[in-house]
């Protein structure tokens, strides 16, 4: 599985680029088709951060999540919170869909 990590007028430091690539390890864990997963980040105003978190999983569209936060590790962190909550509901649709 690939994690990327893309800056949109904002700057990717390596403890940003980190905190991403640990957080977005674990969506694996809720759907085994995961190929990828991206987190774009830019600023949406003055204050806040935004972070697109976008799952690419075989067999179907992408998994998007977003999330606004002033700190861009929360808004990380709230945006995979959002993506693992659709990843949940997409394989418990499945488990009671083959039933």
């Amino acid at each position: 599985m690939r994690i990327d990590v893309v800056g949109k007028d904002v700057r990717v430091t390596d403890n940003i680029r980190a905190h991403a690539e640990e957080k977005g390890a674990k969506l694996p864990k809720y759907f085994d088709g995961t190929q990828l997963v991206t987190f774009t980040i830019s600023k949406k105003d003055r204050l806040n951060y935004n972070v697109e978190c976008v799952v690419d999983v075989e067999r179907h569209n992408d998994f998007v999540a977003h999330a606004d936060d002033p700190d861009i590790l929360t808004a990380i962190d709230l945006s995979v919170h959002k993506a693992t909550r659709q990843l949940t509901e997409f394989k418990e649709r499945l488990k009671n869909n083959n039933r």
